[in-house]
């Protein structure tokens, strides 16, 4: 009888340790996080107890602010659909997107000690004031992009590839936050393109020619002597059975000039070379099939795990099943003008409080050394010559030595998606910048302008 009260006991002093353990957990690890759940409903009445911060951009020009109309708080955007993207929204009724839902907890002032301070302040019967968001986003460069893209379907993304720093993150067609209860029908119309979709983080893509600059990083690492070899393009190239085209047939030519023509057959045939392991490596450290740890939700580039023969020949060339957000692709041009060195890509440069003290503040730091200086070099260089006589002429800028690389990413459903990956100046790049347009057809006819005037505007500031 003794021993089966003793077992009793044990066992039940196991599952109290368990519980305690459990809720000590709950409480101290993961407590802020279900309290900042945007499920929460307990929410949504602070929301109407706080003055929410503002959101800046880059300069302190204001993305987003809270204001008093008819004695209820209101939120106000004053670039409307330019940053709608990054902003996002917040609404009693449809909720939060963007910044406003995935720094909530900073904009309500709900972190740390600030949350029992904003409690006291609510009890008290006084206003509670959330903290600020200062972004890296140029908000002139930002409204440029969207009245460049001018309603087609596409993003652009720029970034400072010296530090990560997101300068422009645009995607059309947008909706203007300020008139969302009025416009929600509109905005789920199927006729409407999805604005609420943020093409630049969400929109996969096949990249089309623009994954040559992985291909090439592959095929150079292996073997740098690539560089002096010709190659010889008939027009197609036959796998297994299966022809891989080029618009044309460019006869003999070498690295550089396959790259300013985008000739299909070379770059299939230095990926066969290479393999399905270095390619698949190689896109790995740009940042393919990983997370990526940012601001704003973004989604998984994907290069597939397993790759045939064919399967390979289709990739090296960004078609079959690759795909990519814009955000991936500027990421791999970033890495290319930052001498092989990828750096953390940040939207939010730092939080500060009501009263303008620094609560935290982003410090740049490198992601992944994709590749050495030499051969990144070697793909700029190429990439300037794609821009002086190759298929992106019309990136480039009076006085400024641009590098770029077009794709023209074949889809089922239509024209190619135009793309266009650049940066400037290229012997030290202050800035990269990709752009996506839906079903346009050649990236260097539709996309390559606007890069070009993204570029221009950046650079004059």
């Amino acid at each position: 009888m003794r021993n089966e009260v003793r077992r009793l006991a044990m066992v039940t002093g196991a599952v109290f340790l368990v519980l305690v353990l459990y809720l000590t957990y709950v409480q101290a690890v993961t407590g802020e996080m279900l309290y900042l759940n945007p499920l929460n409903p307990r929410l949504a009445a602070v929301e109407q107890q706080t003055e929410r911060g503002t959101i800046y951009d880059r300069s302190g020009r204001i993305l987003a602010r809270t204001v008093t109309n008819g004695g209820q708080l209101r939120r106000e955007y004053p670039y409307g659909g330019a940053a709608a993207p990054v902003v996002g929204y917040v609404s009693p009724r449809y909720g939060s997107t963007g910044l406003e839902a995935s720094r909530d907890g900073d904009l309500l002032g709900l972190g740390g000690w600030q949350r029992f301070l904003n409690e006291g302040l609510r009890l008290a019967g006084k206003q509670a004031r959330g903290n600020d968001l200062h972004l890296t986003l140029d908000a002139d460069l930002q409204r440029l992009a969207t009245n460049l893209l001018a309603g087609r379907k596409g993003a652009v993304v720029a970034l400072d590839p010296q530090s990560g720093a997101v300068l422009v993150l645009a995607s059309s067609p947008t909706f203007d936050p300020n008139r969302l209860e009025e416009e929600w029908s509109w905005i789920n119309d199927p006729a409407a393109g999805s604005p609420l979709l943020n093409r630049a983080l969400q929109g996969l893509y096949p990249p089309g020619s623009v994954m040559k600059l992985v291909t090439a990083t592959a095929a150079l690492e292996r073997d740098p002597a690539v560089l002096q070899r010709q190659f010889y393009c008939p027009g197609y190239l036959e796998v297994q059975g299966w022809k891989l085209t080029c618009p044309r047939a460019h006869g003999h030519l070498d690295f550089q000039e396959a790259m300013m023509y985008s000739c299909n057959v070379t770059f299939a045939t230095l990926a066969l070379e290479a393999g399905a392991d270095k390619f698949k490596s190689t896109a790995a450290l740009y940042g393919f099939n990983k997370p990526v740890n940012f601001d704003l939700p973004v989604k998984e580039s994907q290069v597939p795990a397993h790759l045939d023969a064919n399967g390979l020949a289709e990739s090296s060339i960004g078609q079959g099943a690759v795909l990519a957000t814009p955000l991936q692709m500027a990421l791999v041009t970033a890495a290319v003008a930052n001498r092989g060195i990828m750096m953390q890509p940040y939207l939010v440069a730092r939080v500060t409080s009501p009263g303008g003290q620094t609560l935290w503040q982003f410090q740049p730091r490198p992601l992944q050394v994709v590749t050495g200086a030499a051969v990144a070099e070697e793909i700029k260089n190429a990439m300037v010559a794609t821009v002086k006589g190759g298929t992106a002429t019309a990136a480039a800028l009076p006085g400024v030595q641009v590098a770029a690389k077009t794709g023209s990413a074949q889809n089922p459903r239509g024209l190619a998606h135009a793309w266009l990956v650049a940066m400037a100046p290229a012997e030290n790049p202050t800035i990269v910048v990709a752009v996506v347009v839906e079903n346009a057809g050649a990236g260097g006819v539709v996309a390559a302008p606007i890069a070009r005037e993204i570029m221009a505007a950046a650079l004059r500031r």
